[in-house]
């Protein structure tokens, strides 16, 4: 089997993306979802978020919802919004957000090298999200939200991007978000097989962001092939979606914390604290941390700016070294108390794309007592812990633009 392989894509028809494409099912709830479908009938929200189109309070995870987004998802095929290419194919895949441009490869990965670990995760995945996922391919008989993979950038494979992305599109969209979408198609034979032989010829793939959506393909895959006795390897279970981007084009932004109290100390006694293991320095404006190891504070309508003492810093440990766990190990577990971020209800998180104005506003607010500002996670660390076979702490990696639902999905038939 073939690392990733080419297939024939289903997506919007000619002139149909624009009405199609949509935000990624995980970051509106069912409200937002509802607001951005209302007067959009081709919306790929009404597949991916099929409960705005039932009774509301109604439970997202009830079979009504799988079935309607099945309804939905056949009356755009039937209604010829969402065409079938009729061979395989390669789609390069552009965003554009403001100055930031990252070009991918949507094609399908094998689901034995995700069960490997060739393809390497960084993530713990949670049963009830994975249970999703899996009925939604089960329902639809598809793939239709892609995982998005990295790869250790690779000259042969970024100059063939390079030259079939300087044709005219086939897609030119410029979302609602102000994020510009265009696709390509690769046909080319010679092409396709350069693409192909390139990927095999990698040691590994990373999974930047969709960790329930190859987990829930790869338990779909299992039980298709347990009820298959002609099984051969080449069924299309046994291949999930995913768009591939260079890892020198790939943008994460800073994944903020914000806590809603001092656990106990005054003001006073927390600056105090912190500068056991951090240099606090006053600033008078925002602080938006400029390298590893530092950290802008917002307390009592003040910034600081926080560096941690390097004898924290233990070098040979990939998850602790990093920012997000330098923070967690040495200021919010010991000094506020919050021994489990995942779960302590007294911590949120501010993904970076909102500024640092939100972190100041929910302070300001009452809402929290203080804000945290984080330097980004780099891809390297992302890759050094999943080489590792680690797992990255929660809140690690903020990844921007998002992928658009809609523009291929993947058939399993």
């Amino acid at each position: 089997m073939s690392l990733i392989r080419p297939f024939a894509g289903l997506r919007p028809a000619p002139g149909r993306a624009a009405d199609v494409l949509a935000p990624p099912y995980d970051v509106l709830n069912t409200e937002e979802a509802r607001a951005r479908a209302a007067d959009r009938p081709w919306s790929f929200l009404h597949i991916s978020k099929p409960e705005i189109d039932l009774p509301p309070k109604t439970d997202p995870y009830s079979p009504a919802v799988y079935a309607k987004g099945k309804e939905n998802f056949e009356r755009m095929q039937s209604e010829g919004v969402l065409a079938r290419d009729p061979q395989p194919c390669y789609y390069l895949y552009r965003l554009v957000m403001g100055t930031h441009t990252q070009t991918g490869i949507v094609a399908v990965a094998s689901v034995p090298d995700y069960d490997s670990n060739r393809i390497r995760k960084h993530e713990f995945t949670r049963p009830d999200k994975e249970d999703d996922r899996v009925r939604q391919i089960e329902a639809l008989n598809a793939q239709t939200g892609p995982v998005f993979l990295t790869y250790k950038h690779n000259a042969e494979v970024d100059s063939l991007v390079a030259r079939a992305t300087s044709a005219a599109p086939e897609v030119d969209v410029t979302a609602d978000d102000g994020v510009h979408h265009t696709l390509w198609t690769l046909r080319d034979p010679a092409a396709i097989e350069t693409i192909t032989s390139a990927f095999d010829a990698m040691k590994n793939l990373y999974i930047a962001d969709g960790h329930h959506r190859s987990a829930a393909a790869s338990r779909v895959a299992a039980a298709r092939r347990n009820a298959n006795p002609a099984h051969s390897g080449e069924e299309p279970y046994n291949y999930f979606l995913a768009v591939i981007f260079p890892d020198n084009q790939m943008q994460i932004l800073d994944y903020n914390r914000v806590v809603k109290d001092l656990h106990g100390h005054s003001v006073e006694e927390f600056v105090a604290e912190i500068a056991e293991a951090f240099s606090v320095e006053v600033e008078l404006a925002a602080v938006k941390p400029g390298r590893a190891r530092e950290f802008g504070m917002y307390l009592d309508g003040h910034w600081y700016r926080l560096h941690i003492d390097p004898e924290f810093i233990p070098d040979n440990d990939p998850v602790r070294r990093l920012d997000v766990s330098l923070l967690q190990d040495n200021l919010l577990g010991p000094i506020l108390g919050i021994g489990d971020p995942r779960r302590d209800k007294r911590i949120d998180f501010v993904g970076g794309i909102r500024g640092l104005q939100e972190l100041e506003k929910r302070v300001d607010s009452g809402e929290m007592a203080c804000a945290f500002a984080l330097f980004p996670t780099s891809m390297a660390d992302l890759m050094s812990v999943a080489d590792a076979g680690e797992v990255m702490p929660p809140k690690s990696t903020w990844f921007e633009p998002k992928l658009a639902d809609g523009l291929v999905s993947h058939l399993l038939d």
